[in-house]
């Protein structure tokens, strides 16, 4: 036995891989140097060391190799290679499809599958300072955060911000206060970050508005010669930053009472009601702007706003003997001028779109201020009950249906809503008509049809965020002007206050449970209007929007 043949199996190299040495001669060549044991004679580079034998092709097969085919491996039967012969399919994203969509297809796709901008010819190939660029770009971003636009949509315009001056490899990340964007020109070149808080929040949709128009003149540069400079980009978002409110003050303070009067007829008030419901409304609303001025956080304003309403509803309980109204109708009333519905919506929106810490942080935003509306008419409660004042919780049982007028008041309601909100005055109408169908079809569903609360809610509020998102895209707009005003009419104004006066009563349970079903009322509400929005970008296709992906996760892990 030779010392190579002595050898352990495991203490051996592959012979594959020694019969692909470059000093190996090849198998069935026959070597006609003869061998010299002089170590300093000259050898052939095909000729074979001495005791070294080529082993049998019957070995090499047997021991395998890193570089041996496998035994299954066909050239007619390969599988396919990562990049198929005929390519990855290139999606296109045509001008004629709104750019939040164009926008969302692409934050959807890896970075290297996203198709590149076409390049438009310029004389100045240097193209703007990429910190510049991050910088407009997050402060567009701040402004739609703030608005109360949802992270999607957000993420969606600053990576259309970025990608329309040539930042292509870039990605935006927004939280509820923090925004922070990353550009990485190649694999070989360090990354640029910026990142951007977001200090104050407003209601202001028609600076919402001219921020989005200003993003769909950015990203006209992807596909036409003549774009927006970034110098005229910042001029226009100077000048969006300090424009004037479209409604002056006394317009928003009476607009809260003809929500709040509206509000009350929805619920079987009557004219006093309407003028006793305004009324509180209006001393609440100068009570939280006096809070705010001293610098009182929003939860003691929500808390300070919902005492008047309350205190005049129960005044006029205790003035049964010479007004015969109904006290929770003003109380509801002044109720439906508070609940956050706008905040409500955006974090169960982001919350199905996949964004859960910022979705966590706005719907913990709307739980402070709720509880902040639950101490002010708890402590107006308590002060009640103890001066005796006949409150019946059974109320909301008996209210008078008045179809005609609760659609007029629904229309009115949705109207003020959309003052207040800052809206542009030519979404006005859209937006009260929006709000009229609502109603109507709430009423149709729960009122004639016999129907859950919950499901009309549900099914009215889906129909709001249809036509919302039916309009946005026709304006290429937000579609928030469209949408928030119009569930005005659906809030759980109602179911709210009841649970709360059960709470006063001392009857917790029965308490409970009209919260309870406030909070599904809430739910069906921002998961209606979301799933609208969905179903018009599932049934409603433009270019470029079929190949926006998701993420797929139905196994629970």
């Amino acid at each position: 036995m030779t010392e190579r043949e002595s050898e352990a199996p495991e203490d051996r190299k592959p012979q594959s891989d020694e019969a692909r040495s470059a000093f190996t001669q090849p198998i069935g060549v026959v070597s006609s140097a003869p061998v010299v044991d002089d170590e300093a004679s000259t050898t052939s580079e095909f000729s074979l060391p001495q005791g070294f034998s080529v082993p049998p092709a019957d070995a090499v097969e047997s021991e395998g190799s890193a570089f041996t085919p496998p035994r299954t491996y066909s050239a007619r039967q390969s599988p396919p290679a990562f990049t198929p012969p005929q390519g990855i399919p290139v999606v296109r994203l045509t001008k004629e499809a709104p750019w939040q969509d164009r926008m969302r297809t692409m934050l959807r796709m890896p970075v290297a599958e996203r198709p590149a901008p076409e390049k438009v010819p310029k004389e100045d190939d240097a193209g703007p300072a990429v910190p510049r660029v991050l910088d407009l770009t997050l402060r567009i971003g701040e402004l739609l955060l703030a608005g109360g636009e949802g992270a999607e949509d957000v993420e969606a315009a600053m990576f259309a911000v970025c990608r329309s001056y040539g930042l292509d490899r870039c990605e935006p990340t927004v939280t509820f206060t923090l925004l922070s964007i990353s550009f990485q020109p190649s694999l070989v070149d360090d990354p640029v970050t910026a990142s951007r808080t977001v200090r104050r929040r407003g209601t202001d949709y028609n600076r919402l508005a001219a921020v989005f128009r200003l993003v769909d003149d950015i990203s006209d540069a992807e596909h036409e010669a003549a774009g927006v400079t970034l110098e005229e980009a910042y001029r226009r978002l100077a000048e969006i930053r300090r424009n004037r409110h479209p409604y002056p003050g006394w317009a928003l303070t009476a607009a809260n009472g003809l929500l709040a009067g509206a509000a009350s007829i929805l619920v079987g008030g009557d004219l006093i009601v309407f003028v006793a419901a305004a009324i509180g409304a209006m001393l609440g609303d100068r009570l939280a702007w006096l809070c705010a001025g001293r610098g009182f956080p929003e939860f003691y304003q929500f808390t300070v706003a919902a005492m008047p309403p309350a205190a005049i509803g129960i005044l006029l309980t205790l003035a049964h003997d010479y007004v015969d109204v109904r006290a929770s109708a003003v109380i509801t009333g002044g109720l439906f001028a508070l609940l956050p519905g706008r905040a409500l919506v955006a974090g169960v929106q982001d919350g199905l779109t996949g964004f859960y810490i910022t979705a966590a942080a706005r719907l913990l935003e709307v739980m402070y201020f709720f509880v902040g509306i639950v101490i002010g008419v708890l402590i107006m409660l308590y002060v009640g009950v103890q001066l005796h004042a006949q409150l019946n919780p059974e109320a909301a049982l008996t209210g008078p249906q008045r179809p005609y007028w609760q659609i007029a008041a629904s229309m009115a309601l949705s109207l003020a809503f959309a003052v207040l909100l800052q809206q542009e005055r030519s979404t006005v109408i859209a937006v009260t008509l929006n709000g009229g169908v609502a109603w109507v079809v709430y009423g149709a569903m729960h009122y004639a049809g016999g129907i859950s609360p919950v499901a009309s809610t549900a099914a009215a509020a889906g129909l709001v965020g249809l036509f919302g998102q039916l309009f946005s895209r026709y304006q290429f707009a937000s579609a928030l002007p469209y949408v928030t005003a119009a569930i005005g009419p659906l809030l759980p104004g109602s179911a709210t206050y009841f649970g709360l006066l059960h709470i006063a009563q001392n009857d917790v349970d029965a308490g409970l449970v009209s919260l309870s079903k406030a909070a599904a009322l809430a739910m069906a509400i921002a998961i209606g209007v979301n799933l609208g929005g969905e179903i018009s970008r599932l049934f409603i296709r433009s270019p470029g929007a079929s190949g926006r992906r998701a993420a797929k996760r139905t196994r629970g892990f």
